[in-house]
């Protein structure tokens, strides 16, 4: 029942704040992740940004990725574990925006990718062979990472999509299930290197720039 609850908190919460912000710009605009905003003080839009979507496409795409791996840390870890990770990756995933984008004040970027990331990252170590359809998760979770960069590397205009955030999200992810049962990540080290892959090609091609 608690798996439900917070599933369906987090999904009408998330609707909700991106449709008013698909309508509203000046919400928007508000709460979404900005540099030179964070950089001044305003610490709460590490947090709301996640709630924000650029589109019902976005936000589709990351609410039935959290729904395919929500399950297995509120069963496995419980669910003030799963709300640690989710949460956590958000800001956590902003703040590597922040660090990657600091020198460029007007960067803006909003989303659940990176509390999704943890939540993906998270569920891999413990349990790589669940089935998303009829694909293991360990794959699922590769072509979510593969396709997540492939856009970071290929913006489209006017995309505000925080698709570097994956990346400490997905870190933090794996760091709070390595801490909490290290030799089930140690066990499940190949699958979540696989996973790494777009991820590791990621933060290359940034360190580049």
């Amino acid at each position: 029942m608690i798996t439900d609850i917070l599933f369906y908190s987090i999904l009408i919460v998330t609707i909700g704040m991106s449709y008013y912000g698909f309508t509203h710009e000046a919400f928007f605009r508000r709460y979404m992740f900005n540099v030179k905003a964070v950089q001044g003080g305003d610490y709460l839009r590490l947090i709301s940004s996640g709630f924000l979507h650029a589109g019902w496409e976005h936000l589709i795409f990351n609410m039935i990725s959290l729904f395919f791996f929500h399950k297995i840390i509120i069963e496995e870890m419980g669910a003030g574990v799963f709300m640690l990770i989710y949460l956590g990756a958000i800001v956590l995933g902003n703040l590597s925006c922040l660090y990657i984008y600091r020198h460029q004040p007007y960067y803006s970027a909003i989303g659940a990718s990176g509390g999704v990331s943890g939540i993906i990252f998270a569920a891999i170590a413990l349990v790589p062979q669940l089935r998303v359809n009829f694909i293991p998760g360990w794959l699922f979770g590769t072509i979510y990472f593969g396709y997540s960069v492939y856009q970071m590397l290929n913006p489209r205009e006017g995309d505000n999509v925080g698709h570097a955030a994956h990346l400490g999200g997905a870190i933090f992810g794996i760091v709070v299930i390595a801490l909490l049962q290290p030799l089930l990540v140690a066990e499940n080290a190949l699958y979540l290197g696989i996973m790494a892959l777009p991820l590791g090609y990621m933060g290359y091609r940034l360190l580049q720039k």
